[in-house]
């Protein structure tokens, strides 16, 4: 029975646009989810990393990641997510492969915000050139000033736990020095 339910959830997930549906049909599930705190839930048997800490001063650490990428002459990665949503988990889950820490660590530096259910750390986003996050994750590629360079693909990664791994490494590669 718990399998249908994640099995059922998921697939609403992914028909309605990833983790753009409410975080809320998930708390449904009992028996399957387990509560994360106040954000949401975390399938269980799922070791993705949250690495979305409600707490952390957002623009703060957006300033900081911006400064050292001029310092370093890398460019940054800003990625608006949520520890309930498992497409925020698997984008950071792929950056967390040896391949891909060999890649940010030579070219990026990586930022994690959190957007709560969608209503926190929005004033930052739209910055960055999006009047809502729609769906998360929202990756934003950045030059050392903060300019975005990826403007027409950044609300796209809603979908990032149905993407090939070549993909997601080609995406991110495509825009390294």
């Amino acid at each position: 029975m718990r399998y249908f339910i994640l099995l059922l959830s998921l697939l609403l997930t992914s028909l309605l646009g990833g983790c753009s549906a409410y975080a809320g049909a998930n708390q449904q599930a009992t028996v399957q989810f387990k509560p994360t705190g106040a954000e949401g839930f975390h399938v269980e048997g799922h070791n993705e990393p949250m690495p979305y800490d409600r707490e952390a001063n957002a623009a703060n650490d957006i300033n900081q990641a911006l400064a050292a990428a001029k310092v370093e002459n890398k460019k940054a990665i800003l990625v608006f997510g949520a520890n309930w949503c498992h497409d925020s988990r698997a984008l950071a889950a792929h950056f967390e492969k040896p391949k891909f820490q060999t890649l940010i660590q030579n070219n990026y530096k990586l930022t994690y915000i959190d957007v709560g259910q969608k209503n926190r750390n929005i004033d930052l986003a739209q910055k960055f050139g999006v009047e809502s996050i729609i769906g998360s994750p929202t990756v934003f590629i950045t030059n050392s000033d903060g300019k975005v360079l990826n403007a027409k693909t950044a609300p796209s990664w809603r979908n990032a736990a149905s993407r090939e791994e070549d993909a997601v490494w080609d995406y991110f590669l495509s825009y390294a020095k």
